[in-house]
């Protein structure tokens, strides 16, 4: 998380994503993201979203067979 990193209510989290916000208050929930407490609002630093899609971004097959190739 940056300092000059936006943080956003579960709702413009929840649209940055194109999902509901329950996904979200699940992700919270569950700690499978990361969340700042602030009293009893929530908000979710912009820089985590992004590392959320790239963590769970699926690469083509082209890129997975490159990947193995490289190795040999």
């Amino acid at each position: 998380m940056n300092n000059n990193d936006r943080l956003l209510t579960v709702d413009e989290a929840a649209e940055r994503l194109g999902t509901g916000v329950r996904f979200i208050r699940r992700l919270i929930q569950e700690r499978r993201i990361r969340y700042v407490k602030l009293g009893k609002h929530v908000r979710i630093a912009d820089s985590v979203l992004t590392a959320y899609v790239g963590e769970r971004t699926v690469p083509t097959i082209r890129e997975a067979r490159s990947r193995f190739e490289k190795a040999a």
